[in-house]
């Protein structure tokens, strides 16, 4: 009997469904991922910004990660906002103990610029649970802050990837080049080469969800036994047409479309 790939997400919440958990669940369904959460924070957002956040206490935390992981099998999970240290020692506490790909989405800010992590648990995720990662997928403000570099360039992504693994002890680093001119291009460095994925930049202001929906769509793959280049190829192509189809819905960045994979010729939203 083929085994049933399943993924884990251990993020916050989104109750206009366009990020966080929600978003990392429409992505594990459409890639035929069995889909699995943890919620660390409860956030009252839509598609102009943060309203308000409600932190789950760690030990609630903990319960939620004993629950799935005593009972579940997981192949893959991610990690998307982990708002302080207290939650961050208990997520590494159990990935320690699990044999799965570990994708980090190293969530700081929301698309609206809203800050979704606290200062001093920055540092912490950086040192204590970077090394622990099959992969983390930065945009540049975020490559900035974990590099402690200026990115203003593809050379600069490249170096900073390089330096994410190669010094920070991360298992593989894709720069997301989002934040630049010109194409959409992304860099993934694994230690041994360095690949280049690139895709026309599409001009559209309806990007709510894409770090969550891409590195979610890279754990979906992992799940299923891909190889790494092939999951972050696969989810590159999966996250391009979801900003390609993306809703004009909300006051603010509208949400990314999860099945423009399958829409059919024609089949556009207004």
């Amino acid at each position: 009997m083929k085994q049933i790939p399943c993924a884990l997400t251990i993020a916050g919440t989104d109750p206009s469904g366009g990020a966080g958990i929600q978003a990392d669940l429409k992505t594990f369904q459409e890639l035929q991922t069995y889909g699995m959460s943890v919620i660390t924070s409860v956030v009252a957002q839509n598609t102009t910004g943060v309203q308000d956040v409600h932190h789950l206490p760690e030990e609630f935390i903990e319960q939620q990660l004993h629950s799935v992981l005593s009972d579940m099998p997981v192949h893959a999970l991610k990690t998307g906002m982990i708002a302080n240290e207290p939650m961050m020692r208990v997520l590494a506490k159990h990935i320690t103990t699990q044999d799965v790909h570990y994708v980090m989405d190293p969530v700081m800010v929301a698309t609206s610029g809203d800050p979704l992590i606290v200062e001093e648990a920055r540092h912490f995720l950086k040192e204590e649970l970077l090394p622990l990662t099959t992969i983390v997928t930065p945009n540049l403000p975020e490559t900035e802050f974990i590099t402690g570099r200026q990115i203003e360039s593809t050379k600069d992504m490249k170096e900073a990837a390089a330096y994410i693994v190669d010094e920070l002890g991360a298992g593989a680093a894709l720069i997301k080049g989002g934040h630049l001119q010109g194409k959409a291009v992304d860099f993934l460095y694994d230690g041994q080469r360095l690949y280049t994925f690139s895709e026309e930049r599409i001009i559209t202001k309806n990007t709510h969800g894409t770090g969550c929906t891409y590195s979610a769509a890279i754990t979906a793959n992992l799940s299923k036994g891909l190889s790494l280049y092939e999951a972050v190829l696969h989810a590159k192509e999966f996250v391009t047409a979801a900003i390609r189809h993306s809703f004009p819905i909300g006051s603010g960045n509208g949400p990314t479309n999860h099945w423009a994979t399958r829409m059919k010729e024609g089949q556009i939203y207004r």
